[in-house]
């Protein structure tokens, strides 16, 4: 994600900075994934893969810990919800995050270009 600052342009290199990014920009729900489907823990609803869509994606990867590299989703639902989902990425990613994903349809926005 990328932060403005005196006409500067940063990449966002801290999930939680990203995280409250997402969140003025609407996207407040918190989601995991659960038996195959999405669920929303806001207000427990579940979605299939074909429900919802992931607007953008942002890799966090640790600077001095490889444990420390993460996956963060943009996701809105087919009845306009938004919010986040996080996965680990490489040995410590969530298997069943992955599986889910992989059916998703996935956007990503151009470089430089925040949501």
């Amino acid at each position: 994600m990328i932060e403005k600052a005196n006409d500067k342009v940063t990449y966002m290199t801290d999930l939680q900075k990203c995280l409250n990014k997402l969140e003025n920009k609407g996207f407040t729900d918190q989601y995991k994934v659960e038996d195959g489907m999405l669920h929303c823990l806001d207000n427990d609803k579940r979605y299939t893969p074909q429900e919802v869509k992931a607007v953008n994606f942002y890799r966090f990867e640790g600077i001095s810990n490889p444990d420390d590299e993460a996956v963060l989703y943009a996701i809105e639902t087919e009845d306009g919800r938004k919010g986040s989902l996080i996965d680990a990425y490489g040995m410590y990613a969530d298997l069943q995050i992955g599986e889910f994903m992989q059916n998703v349809e996935i956007h990503k926005k151009a470089k430089g270009e925040p949501l």
